[in-house]
């Protein structure tokens, strides 16, 4: 695996895990990227908003169910247009 494509992200109780990046995309002048856990707990990726938190680019998870879908029928439609 290249790992530009992985990040590690520290939860709340100081814990890293290991993340592939597997889309970054914008939408309603948002951005998201949606990201797999290396730990091979699930094989469905999370989807994360990226905002800025005093001048640096923060991950916040999406929980909203709505937001979720919306992003993932982006993503969707992204893979059918590359292939």
């Amino acid at each position: 695996m290249d790992k530009k494509n992985v990040i590690t992200l520290i939860d709340e109780n100081n814990r890293e895990t290991e993340f592939e990046v597997v889309a970054t995309l914008e939408l309603n002048d948002t951005e998201y990227s949606i990201l797999l856990p290396l730990d091979g707990e699930t094989e469905e990726g999370l989807v994360f908003k990226i905002v800025e938190e005093d001048g640096e680019e923060v991950l916040r998870y999406v929980e909203d169910s709505r937001e979720i879908d919306m992003v993932a029928k982006a993503y969707e439609e992204l893979i059918e247009k590359d292939n």
